[in-house]
């Protein structure tokens, strides 16, 4: 049965001293906010704890002096911008009188991890029996919001599902960083500080809503908020109060995270009665350039190009597909159409997108992956990569601007130097072939 609804009560304005925090799990705050009881004759699915403010013992290091006066000069500016903007007084003595500077959120932003996990090293976590499992038990948990958000955007119950998945391992990691400390901490010192401050004036408005109040609005260091990881813009843009309180929840309400994200995906451009693709086998001899996302085509006019399903049986009915080879000619073909696209909106990341679309199927009890992953390949770190990148461009490849990310341009380049070269062209880096740019 679904567990009782576990909610904060929207306080009066001023509240309580907002809560800090630090590291996502590993924060810091003051003393912790109480969750009241649940209310009578309303229920949801809850998380299996709610958050509550981490324990003081766990505090991040102090604030050096001079950047505590720089954060609060710093503040003292944006109260105006953010008042010009429309937030008013309550709200921002509400939320920014305790905001504080935390440093482990800039460290982490300053962060550029070195390594990348390959495809199927991601997908093994992402998809794993476990986490299919407890999907297909969270599925029917959540039957009542899942089904009713369905059948409102048009986007499967159990993608729905999966994406939570992904997103908070349903609901029993969303954050506990405030969402207002985060902000404005990028704000003050990010690598995108214009974002950040863009953000923290939506995460106020949504205070000013009285959707949440400052001290519950929780979730990762970036500012991603609640169950299925929100921006406070597209919290903005795309939230639902599908229960009819009044309030906009993606932290305690399971119907309004449900219908939040159905609304997104919807709003992105999620085709009602499409699938999100499915993994295929390529015929002999296909041109492995055409395996691009600038080359589209129904699902039947790759058929007729001889394209197959893995599985069996007819290609499902997509327009505008293309194929994917997400680790090269000697992985598994997938044929992906508008949905997919439509994840990759909610994380621009191949690996994402095919994350939620696996679990989404073996939620369903569809199967996995059929054909092998190359897993002797070694992904390139971000030097290796930017290495390649420099030794396409010495011989006359453009692979764009050299920043160690494998984009577009990059892709291209690799393309044109494998046929070249006499190799198949499906724009996939590998550790053999920068050893060939070195000239080894």
């Amino acid at each position: 049965m679904p567990a009782m609804r576990l909610r904060p009560p929207i306080r009066s304005l001023p509240i309580a001293p907002a809560l800090a925090g630090a590291l996502l799990l590993a924060g810091c705050a003051s003393t912790p906010v109480p969750v009241p009881p649940p209310q009578p004759g309303r229920v949801a699915t809850a998380p299996s704890a709610a958050p509550v403010a981490p324990p003081v013992s766990k505090q991040a290091a102090p604030v050096p002096d001079e950047r505590q006066a720089a954060f609060s000069a710093w503040l003292a500016q944006f109260r105006q911008q953010a008042a010009a903007a429309g937030i008013q007084e309550p709200t921002l003595r509400a939320a920014l009188d305790t905001a504080r500077l935390l440093p482990s959120v800039v460290e982490r932003d300053r962060s550029q991890p070195e390594f990348t996990r390959s495809v199927w090293d991601y997908l093994d976590t992402a998809v794993s029996p476990q986490r299919v499992t407890r999907g297909q038990a969270k599925r029917q948990e959540a039957a009542a919001a899942a089904d009713a958000a369905a059948a409102r955007y048009g986007v499967p119950a159990e993608v729905l599902v999966a994406v939570w998945g992904m997103e908070s391992n349903f609901g029993s990691n969303y954050g506990d960083i405030p969402t207002i400390d985060a902000l404005a901490t990028l704000g003050f010192d990010g690598r995108r500080a214009d974002w950040a401050r863009q953000q923290l004036i939506a995460a106020l408005r949504i205070v000013q809503n009285g959707d949440i109040d400052a001290a519950h609005m929780i979730g990762s260091w970036a500012g991603a908020m609640g169950q299925t990881q929100f921006l406070p813009t597209n919290f903005l843009a795309y939230a639902v109060d599908a229960d009819g309180d009044g309030r906009r929840d993606i932290w305690y309400s399971m119907a309004d995270v449900m219908a939040s994200t159905g609304n997104f995906l919807m709003r992105e451009g999620w085709q009602r009665g499409q699938g999100w693709g499915a993994e295929v086998r390529l015929p002999a001899g296909f041109d492995l350039a055409r395996a691009d996302p600038s080359v589209r085509q129904s699902a039947s006019q790759w058929a007729a190009e001889g394209v197959s399903a893995a599985a069996g049986g007819p290609l499902p009915e997509l327009g505008d597909a293309y194929v994917l080879l997400p680790a090269g000619a000697r992985g598994p073909a997938f044929l992906v159409g508008p949905n997919f696209r439509a994840l990759l909106r909610y994380n621009n990341a191949t690996s994402y997108a095919l994350g939620v679309g696996l679990l989404a199927q073996r939620i369903a009890g569809g199967p996995g992956v059929i054909a092998e992953w190359p897993r002797d390949l070694q992904p390139l770190g971000r030097s290796d990569m930017l290495a390649l990148q420099q030794g396409l461009a010495a011989r006359g490849f453009d692979p764009g601007t050299p920043d160690g990310l494998l984009g577009p341009a990059t892709r291209g380049a690799i393309r044109a130097w494998q046929r070249s070269s006499g190799q198949p062209a499906d724009g996939y880096p590998t550790q053999q072939m920068l050893q060939q740019l070195r000239g080894h």
